[in-house]
């Protein structure tokens, strides 16, 4: 006769194990793929009408418009993407390579710095360009191979647990050690060492690219984050274009996901996760009906900001968690303006991908520089013989939200303007090629995003947050696991999934307990 306590036992280590997933942004959805693929009960909760988070779309007479990330990295052979969909076993989304990756126009220039795929080619351009600045871009490149192959065996950084630091260790080689010395050096401090930190034309270069990927500048932005951030664009791995809109990434992942019996629940609100004996034990759930319950789970993967999870998970736990979130440097939000245009406002041979600055003396902000999204004849985001144009700019979310409706209104349609204006000195706008006009604020984000006051891009990418002190996949609650522009890489859809592959290992390396 088996006794009942065992063979209750064996019954639980039979059933899958309950994963539940607040938010399906790509890194959520990611985890929860691989998760269902693992053999565990997934079943993913978002808010919004539509999965993909900051890299979802939306459509508008016959346009569609990618909301946020409107480029992909870690599609090439051994990136993030490409390891995610070989373990699932479904094809990658046509894509195609972006090159230039960006053109880059500094205030009062015509021509711009073209960031070429081709490293021979992007050398030749910066020899160009920055002459006597070889060593410098020599060095960065250096720091990238040894991160990147650091990078390929899968460290868990910051390690939290013994089998984190396991992890780390088994990652390290001799020439891992090479890039120890510039672990706390910003990117201003390398200048300054190879005699560049006046050269303007060069710092501010670095400044709005940085600004993209670190959310800070030079002076800030932590030298081994750069050396990635700056050396990924180029061949074998590249920045690349999707076939479509950036929504074929996450309907590909959840494709994946119910094939794999997990689910998805868009229109769920995520109020609360229940924390008991300092484990995760349920979700507290509210759909658009406004029916509520309580989602039980032996896992919690949240894809939220750290902002969005000390409310979430409100536990003595994670008292110390919520006062270093409270003392982050602000997070920058984003003003983005959507244009559906007729293919003849469109310049010939327009790259994929620019940027631009219009004055040196203001900040890589508010309209004074712009990052700039052009859709391809034939991608999918445009009917015939029209284009997409998404135009961004960072701000500062605290004014849109101190002002009353008419102010925010107010505001909203002098941006909208100031943008128009600014990309009129690029594109042909004339108001027979515009088609569709429309805006988004940090109001908006919080409001279809989830996003605490529609803030983008992750926490920053200084030294004091960047890699081994950055904040962890591994949360000071057992089980409960952070994934998401927030956590070690940092933003992009190839570093969400990255944190949500780190996540999916974690929890197989504790499965047994």
């Amino acid at each position: 006769m088996v006794d009942s306590s065992q063979a209750q036992k064996k019954t639980q280590e039979r059933a899958p194990r309950k994963v539940v997933v607040v938010g399906a942004g790509i890194g959520g959805l990611s985890a929860a793929a691989l998760l269902a693929h693992r053999g565990y009960a997934a079943k993913v909760f978002d808010q919004a009408i539509v999965p993909g988070g900051c890299a979802s779309t939306f459509k508008r007479r016959g346009f569609t418009f990618d909301v946020g990330a409107t480029q992909v990295a870690g599609l090439e052979p051994g990136g993030i993407h490409y390891q995610i969909f070989e373990e699932l076993g479904i094809d990658l989304p046509p894509a195609s390579e972006c090159d230039p990756a960006c053109a880059v126009f500094l205030p009062q220039e015509q021509t711009p710095i073209n960031v070429w795929r081709d490293p021979q080619q992007w050398q030749a351009e910066r020899d160009r360009q920055f002459p006597g600045s070889a060593p410098f871009w020599a060095f960065m490149k250096a720091m990238f191979d040894y991160s990147w192959r650091f990078q390929q065996r899968n460290p868990v950084l910051p390690p939290r647990s013994l089998w984190d630091v396991g992890q780390l260790a088994a990652a390290l080689r001799p020439n891992t050690l090479l890039t120890v010395p510039f672990t706390f050096a910003t990117v201003g401090d390398i200048l300054r060492g190879y005699g560049l930190y006046e050269n303007k034309r060069l710092r501010t270069f670095l400044d709005m690219q940085l600004k993209l990927y670190s959310q800070t500048n030079a002076d800030q932005t932590a030298a081994l984050y750069a050396a990635t951030a700056l050396g990924v664009s180029q061949a074998p791995h590249g920045l690349f274009h999707l076939q479509g809109s950036m929504q074929v990434l996450s309907d590909s992942l959840l494709s994946a996901l119910k094939r794999d019996g997990g689910e998805l629940h868009m229109g769920h609100t995520a109020e609360a996760i229940e924390i008991e004996n300092a484990r995760p034990t349920q979700v507290k759930i509210t759909n658009k009906q406004g029916d509520t319950w309580l989602e039980a789970a032996d896992h919690v993967v949240a894809n939220v900001t750290v902002q969005n999870l000390v409310r979430l998970a409100a536990d003595s736990k994670m008292k110390g968690y919520e006062k270093r979130v409270k003392k982050l440097p602000p997070s920058a939000g984003a003003f983005v303006i959507y244009l559906g245009v007729e293919q003849a406002a469109i310049p010939a041979q327009c790259p994929p991908h620019l940027q631009f600055l219009y004055d040196y003396d203001g900040p890589i902000a508010e309209n004074n520089s712009l990052f700039v999204s052009v859709s391809r004849p034939g991608d999918g985001r445009a009917p015939e013989g029209k284009a997409t144009i998404i135009a961004s700019s960072f701000t500062d979310v605290k004014p849109w939200y101190d002002c009353d409706e008419a102010g925010y209104r107010a505001m909203k349609a002098q941006y909208t303007a100031t943008a128009l204006s600014r990309l009129k000195d690029y594109f042909d706008l004339r108001p027979e090629h515009l088609v569709h006009v429309e805006a988004a604020t940090p109001r908006s984000f919080e409001t279809f995003t989830g996003r605490e006051r529609g803030i983008v891009g992750g926490i920053g990418q200084r030294v004091s947050t960047f890699g081994p002190f950055g904040f962890a996949t591994r949360t000071p609650i057992q089980n409960l696991w952070l994934v998401g522009d927030s956590t070690h890489p940092g933003e992009g859809t190839a570093g969400v999934s990255y944190s949500a592959m780190t996540a999916v290992r974690q929890i197989e390396a504790g499965r047994s307990n």
